[in-house]
């Protein structure tokens, strides 16, 4: 990619993308080093929601502007999505007009001036994590509080509704086979590819031999990851003699409690990316079920790449191509089965072989890199 070097590209993030320490700022932020390492130059636009500015950005980017993300009651008022009218500063709108470069929307959070008038003519590429509306729902239904349902219902609807908008977009590079196949249904004059998510490994770290624990991992503040955890607490680990670990981001004192009842469950609370990798390494099991089939979900990716053996349900793989590399247990009895299994059986160099063949490269960040950059030059040489 000789011409990399003259590349400037726009990135609209939803979130201050790091720390890289939840799905979708971690694809994020590993785009951004990858296009960064390729020689191409980063005009990042970041919203803040609940998130500091970054200073560590400024060496990956070459130039950041930030934008605070309105909330509230104001927000809910319009048939847009809570999500995207509260990212509809009108500065970003002036800083995109102040070059020429393609425009990278993370997300349909993003979008909101994805079809502005004053960008016809722009390259604009477009990068869902998910499908919203079908994420949405999946949220609605988990959620036991009412208003909490009601929210989530309407912004299902509206992210629907709303999902038009990516007719103005040249570009879509969703991040699994399901999403893809959707997207060519519902788009078919844009240029649609499959680009799997972005992450910290180039190489497979796995380890042989065996662990003495199994892992749960994820953003436990996440109403979904704590349903999860509260469920694998009850039906699995509470049942098994091995030490079991949860660990992660803000875990709720539902967590905290029903932990506390059984001395074999650890909780490793916030732990910082040092903590979380050695745990990942470590762990002999990864635990990685999900109730929502949506997107390729990160945990997935980095488990294959650093960790030992994985058990994960359907929804988990859905879309990924990736299943022969997992175990596959749908139920509490199957979970609990493999998991006792798994336990008395090494993880082996031929298992660490058969992920670097099936990974490497096409699910490293840098061959996606590449990947993103030749649909971006064909685009613009067009």
């Amino acid at each position: 990619m000789s011409n990399t070097s003259r590349m400037t590209v726009n990135v609209i993030s939803l979130n201050t993308p790091f720390p890289p320490n939840y799905g979708g700022v971690i694809d994020i932020f590993y785009l951004i080093k990858a296009l960064k390492r390729l020689g191409v130059k980063i005009i990042l636009h970041s919203f803040e929601y609940e998130r500091p500015r970054a200073s560590e950005l400024q060496s990956l980017c070459a130039e950041t502007y930030y934008y605070k993300r309105q909330t509230g009651i104001a927000a809910n008022l319009s048939l847009l999505p809570y999500n995207v009218v509260g990212r509809r500063d009108p500065q970003l709108l002036k800083h995109l007009l102040e070059n020429e470069h393609p425009i990278i929307f993370e997300s349909l959070h993003s979008c909101y001036f994805m079809n502005a008038p004053q960008l016809n003519g722009r390259l604009k590429i477009f990068r869902p994590g998910n499908i919203e509306h079908d994420y949405y729902q999946f949220l609605a239904k988990a959620c036991r509080n009412p208003i909490s349902k009601t929210f989530h219902r309407l912004e299902a609807w509206k992210f629907k509704q709303y999902e038009h908008v990516l007719k103005s977009a040249n570009i879509i590079v969703p991040i699994s086979e399901t999403d893809t196949a959707y997207m060519q249904t519902a788009f078919p004059n844009s240029t649609i590819q499959f680009i799997p998510a972005f992450h910290a490994n180039e190489s497979v770290k796995s380890c042989p031999g065996i662990g003495n624990f199994i892992l749960y991992h994820a953003k436990l503040s996440v109403h979904e990851n704590e349903q999860i955890a509260l469920f694998l607490t009850e039906k699995i680990f509470s049942k098994l003699r091995e030490t079991c670990v949860i660990a992660g981001m803000n875990p709720s004192q539902r967590i905290r409690q029903a932990i506390s009842t059984y001395p074999n469950i650890q909780l490793e609370a916030n732990p910082d990316s040092d903590r979380m990798e050695k745990l990942i390494k470590e762990a002999h099991i990864h635990i990685l079920p999900t109730f929502q089939p949506t997107g390729l979900k990160l945990k997935l990716l980095n488990s294959l790449f650093e960790g030992r053996h994985i058990i994960a349900n359907r929804p988990m793989l859905a879309g990924s191509g990736l299943d022969e590399l997992c175990h596959i247990a749908d139920t509490s009895q199957e979970i609990l089965h493999v998991c006792r299994q798994l336990m008395q059986q090494p993880f082996s160099t031929e298992e660490i072989e058969q992920r670097r063949q099936r990974l490497i490269p096409f699910y490293t960040s840098s061959f996606q890199a590449r990947e993103l950059i030749r649909l971006i030059s064909v685009h613009t040489s067009a």
